[in-house]
């Protein structure tokens, strides 16, 4: 495992709204070369947001975000896409596209202008598409695929693009549980091999299980960060879902339930 001493992105009093409402306000971190920082929060409380500001994709009220020392609000997209790439919660096919050439999308930003794909290219691609379990799949039509195949062909994506700091907007979104843990211990990996990741979460036990820090944004400015041991408690997640959170022992690890509101049943 790589020593967490470089600075891959740092963020400095960034502000994030929406007309009417503060969501983040004087959001402060550096992110290490090797960490994994989850961010979790209610549907609404700014998450999808303040990824697509520190992507750069977004203007926040006020504040900077530098990669590597470098402005991501002032870089070049292409100079910008090859060391930050930003999983985006959603995805829309607009053109027909087999997963082969949807996933070689993410090698754009490393081939030079009028020049073609090279084999390295589609190597990398054929690694993605491999270390998504979609290896067999590469010639498919993206419409026949299911939701959770397509948001694997997503990830392939910005596997292969192969960037410094991976941005991940709900990255388990419409996986199965395995595929869910199979993606989350592979982007740990990727960490652990001193790449930066971020990603918004509404799991809490994977984010307990896979982040090494954790942002919890409540949603009306307010934020707090911390290494995932120390600031995930039942306190903490009651106060930032708005409902009781107990934690339980199970196999020498903390899990974290939804205890109160409605139908007490199921005890």
């Amino acid at each position: 495992m790589v020593e967490r001493s470089g600075i891959s992105l740092r963020c400095a009093s960034l502000t994030v709204s929406v007309p009417g409402r503060l969501l983040v306000s004087d959001l402060s971190f550096e992110l290490r070369s090797g960490e994994f920082l989850a961010v979790l929060g209610q549907n609404g409380c700014g998450k999808t947001l303040t990824l697509q500001t520190l992507s750069g994709l977004r203007a926040p009220v006020s504040g900077s975000v530098s990669l590597h020392g470098m402005s991501v609000a002032a870089a070049h997209r292409k100079i910008l896409a090859r060391q930050l790439a930003l999983l985006p919660q959603h995805t829309e096919d607009i053109f027909p596209s087999t997963v082969m050439e949807t996933v070689m999308i993410g090698r754009h930003p490393h081939i030079g202008r009028f020049r073609w794909e090279s084999e390295l290219d589609r190597q990398c691609a054929r690694n993605a598409l491999h270390a998504v379990d979609l290896g067999e799949l590469a010639d498919r039509d993206l419409a026949t695929l299911s939701g959770g195949e397509r948001r694997r062909v997503a990830i392939a994506q910005i596997l292969a693009q192969d960037p410094d700091v991976f941005l991940l907007d709900e990255p388990s979104n419409h996986l199965d549980p395995q595929h869910q843990l199979d993606v989350l211990r592979l982007f740990r990996k990727l960490s652990q091999s001193g790449k930066s990741v971020v990603a918004s979460l509404h799991d809490v036990n994977l984010a307990a299980r896979f982040a090494d820090s954790c942002l919890l944004l409540h949603g009306d400015g307010r934020w707090q960060l911390g290494d995932t041991q120390s600031i995930l408690s039942s306190a903490s997640l009651s106060d930032l879902y708005a409902t009781p959170v107990e934690s339980v022992l199970w196999r020498d690890r903390q899990l974290f339930v939804a205890a109160g509101g409605g139908d007490e049943s199921f005890r």
